[in-house]
């Protein structure tokens, strides 16, 4: 099963190639930002919430809904920590 993982940004590392670092629960990971770009380079801040799977966040949500999903997730059980095990061992650099 595949999930979109609510992540919050820490640090955008590299405008031009539009990688932010992000925080999941504690696991702290490099994603491409590019689909949520304005067009500018720009698109995500330090302190947003995005929907992070497969290394790409694919959309903004605001920290109440990031919470809730989060919750939800959490009493899926396996799926949800065998998704955090995959982003763990994953790298974009």
């Amino acid at each position: 099963m595949c999930l979109a993982i609510p992540g919050q940004v820490i640090e955008v590392l590299d405008t031009a190639n539009q990688i932010a670092r992000v925080d999941v629960v504690g696991v702290r990971r490099s994603i491409n930002v590019g689909l949520l770009s304005d067009g500018n380079g720009g698109g995500v801040e330090p302190g947003d919430w995005v929907l992070i799977h497969v290394g790409f966040a694919l959309s903004k949500v605001d920290e109440q809904e990031a919470h809730a999903t989060l919750s939800l997730l959490q009493r899926m059980g396996a799926a949800y920590e065998q998704e955090l095990e995959e982003l763990r061992t994953s790298v974009i650099e």
